[in-house]
């Protein structure tokens, strides 16, 4: 398999965990088990799950795996949007977060198409 550092989407995804812990730890200290804790898992499960599946033994766990990220970067596009709307995060910073999220869900649905292709064709 591939090693999962090499994908783009992987490489995007990176860095969103690390503006997500950025912004997340400015959020009210009695969010700390709801709303940070989910909003920093959802986004640690999208390049977390790149990277099991390029740790499996076929394109089609791989494939998976990327079903499930990609799951994980709508969640992800949601609790910004809750969390702006609560006042948690201004709204540059949100739209700024949300064309990262699209950009990063675009990747997905291409990458997708591309492994499922590969799958077709073995």
């Amino acid at each position: 398999m591939t090693d999962y550092k090499n994908y783009k989407v992987w490489q995007k995804s990176h860095s969103l965990v690390l503006e997500i812990y950025q912004v997340s730890k400015h959020f009210p200290s009695e969010e700390k088990f709801n709303l940070i804790s989910q909003i920093d898992r959802a986004a640690l499960s999208i390049p977390t799950n790149i990277a099991e599946g390029c740790g499996r033994q076929s394109q089609k766990e791989f494939h998976h795996f990327l079903h499930i990220s990609s799951g994980s970067a709508f969640e992800m596009e949601y609790l910004i949007e809750v969390s702006r709307d609560l006042k948690f995060i201004d709204n540059n910073t949100s739209e700024s977060l949300l064309s990262d999220i699209s950009e990063i869900k675009k990747m997905f649905f291409s990458l997708i198409q591309k492994v499922k292709t590969e799958i077709k064709k073995a």
